[in-house]
């Protein structure tokens, strides 16, 4: 079924559909916590539904973002969305297995990488190639290391890599970015409650980047009565 969703952002609106995956707050995060200067390229990877693109269109001064997504029904709402924000002369998308993304876009094309990708890892048991939800969860298509791997290539030497994961995947991005000369250079956890252990984390990389992390206060989603912080509140709001 499909819905219009209001993200209150610049009046800009995003067109999901529930039978796939739908967007969450992890999205949000990230499209704040992303470097993006003004008049760059910025490629998002496992763009799904196109939040992550459109909420930067509307945060940020980036000249040109292209998504990247594998399923067709994903892509093509992606692109509907941009046509309904009258964005399509800045966001674009590219439907294809990002791992051939060499067949769409050249080395060294983009400013900035940003990705939300499939949190799961194997040993999940069965789990169907055809669930479209599934696809988005769990790395059936691609996986941290193709993630990296994509990203080096794509980017700049100098250029940035954002990414948001589970916390227990630390290590593997960390291990992944570095094995793809991708310097870990900003982290930031993300706690559901002040006084629960981080459920997400937040990082950014630096192609070609000497060693030098620095990790930023937590960030917290929920005040202890359910509702959103007020830095939650504010990011929504595409306030940084």
């Amino acid at each position: 079924m499909e819905r219009i969703d209001d993200l209150g952002v610049k009046n800009l609106k995003l067109i999901q559909n529930t039978d796939l995956f739908c967007f969450g707050t992890d999205a949000v995060l990230l499209s704040s916590f992303a470097t993006v200067k003004p008049k760059t390229t910025v490629v998002d990877l496992c763009s799904g539904n196109g939040i992550i693109p459109v909420l930067l269109s509307g945060k940020t001064r980036a000249e040109k973002i292209i998504g990247v997504e594998i399923q067709k029904e994903s892509f093509d709402l992606a692109q509907r969305s941009a046509e309904l924000n009258n964005i399509s002369d800045r966001v674009s998308f590219i439907n294809c297995d990002a791992k051939e993304i060499k067949n769409y876009l050249p080395s060294g094309c983009a400013d900035v990488i940003t990705c939300n990708p499939p949190y799961m890892s194997g040993g999940w048991g069965f789990i169907s190639p055809s669930d479209k939800k599934a696809i988005a969860r769990h790395e059936i298509a691609i996986n941290i290391d193709d993630v990296a791997k994509i990203a080096a290539y794509l980017l700049k030497c100098g250029g940035y890599f954002c990414m948001v994961h589970r916390a227990e995947r630390l290590c593997d991005v960390i291990c992944s970015m570095r094995k793809y000369k991708i310097e870990p250079k900003r982290i930031r956890f993300v706690h559901s409650y002040q006084n629960s252990a981080p459920k997400l984390f937040l990082i950014e990389g630096m192609s070609g980047a000497r060693a030098a992390a620095k990790i930023l206060e937590p960030l917290v989603i929920y005040n202890d009565n359910g509702d959103y912080t007020d830095e939650v509140k504010r990011l929504y709001k595409g306030e940084n």
